[in-house]
């Protein structure tokens, strides 16, 4: 009982030492790590290359991938971005095998024991607060290991009988590889911890009570299980974020069934790498572990140099599996136009920038639309799940102008012309005021609730008011989406400026009614108030309309 009782020990000392670590990695790199992610072109390689990076920085590729989906949430990556990131991300966790081994092969208690006094010291004085913490995770994670070893060696697996004919009854064939491998599934996704797995694997081997083939099979189904994690954090998420965990998914999937067919040559190959005869009766524990992580590395290394050439076929397939509902096909959000890498030439850069405010300008007269409806919607749970499809547009809007001012930044650091720094110009003065359409509709949403909440209910002319101002606003929306979709000399700010005027006269006959209603006691000052709030709300949306008509022109 007490070993077991050291064995549980030493792998919960395991995950948590990993746990901290990767935070403490992640605090140290901070904006940056997120920037790296969130600046990633088309470039597949480059993806590859910056899942992996990030994941040896983090040792955690369960943060690595639980980032992207994250990031593909917000409308920061791209279905395809995602996918090569992850799969750098397999390459990357690879690493943490290898440390593992390396622990079983000295004494890791003779550094535990100075880097835990390092690490304290870094903490309790404040400076480098971060090392600190990583060197307090890494002197757990080394610990942890030491302690493993020792347990292994005190449970004497290999000299236990029942143990032994346990094993034993296995033999080594097709089936047997499946059973492990599904039992490294189902542990992987349970402990959510491919490494605490891949540690017990190393003493199961090195003890003698498993086989390098069993180990093996354990290992392919930690690259499942692992996968697991990805998916329970797309479950909230929006159709991509869950299309890119699927993606996860189908990346080791695959992997595990090509090894399956070609299983002992490319075992009996990986293990000629670290000089173990996978046949001989008697082999060295240090060998096993080391060639365990040779395993892992050279099934994600070749499942990706395999796989990186079909990102796209990837990409169809899980969009394929993944549908998104109504609201989600009408909620869509993200860049189409701009995908970052080299520029090709200013103007065509600019032309891209100007399709994806095109984009903006619609995306914000969806949401007007979604206020409208939200207005005539009075029970709760629909109305509640309306105000956050606002919400949520709100956070996008503030999202694109970010990214399309980011776009603009890089654009304007070329060598422009003086009629392109003018549309540069113009193009930034128009992802601003149509931020602002984004703010204001948020405004409203948030008016409309506190007169849900209120249980306010308008007067027919109050109704009727409302609605006549919506339409006006609508209606110049819909003209300043053409003139941000057209060629700005088929336009004049003419129209524009018309609605703009006749949204402000409604205003001012509105205010007047409503001092009149208030002095007649037609309805009280709470509901005269709300009314006005959102007749204010929405002559701002139309001051906002005819600044980005205006800015596009070059007025």
């Amino acid at each position: 009982m007490l070993i077991i009782l050291k064995l549980l020990g030493s792998i919960a000392l395991l995950i948590y030492g990993m746990k901290v670590m990767s935070e403490a990695l992640q605090k140290m790199a901070g904006p940056q790590l997120r920037h790296m992610l969130g600046a990633m072109t088309t470039n597949r390689f480059t993806g590859v290359a910056t899942g992996a990076l990030v994941t040896v920085a983090v040792q955690s590729s369960a943060a690595t991938t639980v980032m992207t989906v994250s990031f593909v949430n917000a409308a920061l990556l791209t279905l395809s971005q995602a996918i090569s990131i992850i799969m750098g991300a397999n390459i990357g966790t690879t690493m943490s095998a290898w440390i593992m081994s390396a622990g079983f092969s000295f004494n890791v208690m003779d550094v535990v024991w100075p880097v835990f006094l390092v690490g304290i010291i870094l903490i309790q004085t404040g400076k480098h607060r971060y090392v600190g913490d990583f060197l307090f995770g890494l002197s757990f994670l080394l610990f942890a290991l030491g302690m493993l070893k020792q347990t292994g060696t005190e449970m004497d697996l290999a000299n236990n009988p029942a143990v032994m004919n346990f094993f034993s009854s296995f033999s080594t064939n097709y089936g047997t590889i499946l059973l492990f491998l599904l039992i490294g599934s189902v542990l992987t996704a349970l402990v959510q911890s491919s490494a605490a797995l891949m540690a017990i694997t190393m003493v199961l081997c090195s003890t003698g009570a498993i086989s390098i083939y069993q180990g093996i099979a354990l290992v392919m189904g930690e690259n499942i299980g692992t996968t697991v994690t990805a998916n329970l954090a797309a479950l909230s998420a929006n159709v991509q974020a869950r299309r890119t965990a699927l993606a996860h998914l189908v990346f080791n999937v695959f992997g595990v069934i090509w090894v399956l067919i070609l299983f002992f040559p490319f075992v009996t190959f990986v293990c000629s790498l670290v000089g173990l005869d996978p046949s001989a009766e008697t082999q060295s524990p240090v060998q096993l572990s080391f060639a365990l992580a040779a395993f892992h590395s050279a099934f994600n290394v070749i499942n990706t140099a395999v796989l990186i050439w079909f990102i796209p076929q990837i990409e169809k397939l899980v969009c394929f599996l993944i549908q998104p509902s109504k609201e989600e096909r009408e909620d869509s959000f993200s860049l189409k136009y701009i995908r970052g890498g080299i520029m090709k030439t200013p103007e065509i850069s600019l032309l891209q920038a100007q399709k994806e405010i095109s984009m903006f300008g619609q995306h914000m007269q969806q949401m007007i639309g979604l206020v409208k409806e939200l207005a005539q919607t009075t029970e709760a749970d629909a109305f509640g799940k309306l105000f956050e499809r606002i919400r949520k547009y709100e956070d996008f809007s503030d999202q694109m102008e970010n990214e399309i001012g980011r776009y603009l930044e890089e654009v304007g650091q070329a060598h422009l012309s003086d009629d392109s720094k003018a549309k540069l110009s113009g193009m930034l003065r128009q992802i601003g005021e149509l931020e602002s359409i984004g703010d204001s509709g948020f405004n409203l949403g948030r008016i409309l609730q506190r007169k849900q909440d209120n249980k306010i209910e308008f007067s027919e002319s109050q109704t009727k008011g409302i609605i006549e101002m919506y339409n006006l606003v609508d209606a110049a929306m819909t003209r300043m989406n053409q003139i941000l979709d057209g060629r700005k000399e088929d336009f004049d700010i003419g129209l524009s400026s018309s609605y703009e005027q006749s949204i402000n006269e409604l205003r001012g006959n509105l205010k007047q009614q409503n001092i009149q209603d208030l002095d007649n006691q037609v309805y009280t000052y709470d509901n005269g108030t709300v009314f006005m709030d959102l007749v204010n709300e929405y002559e701002k949306v139309g001051d906002y309309v005819l600044n980005v008509a205006e800015a596009r022109l070059g007025l």
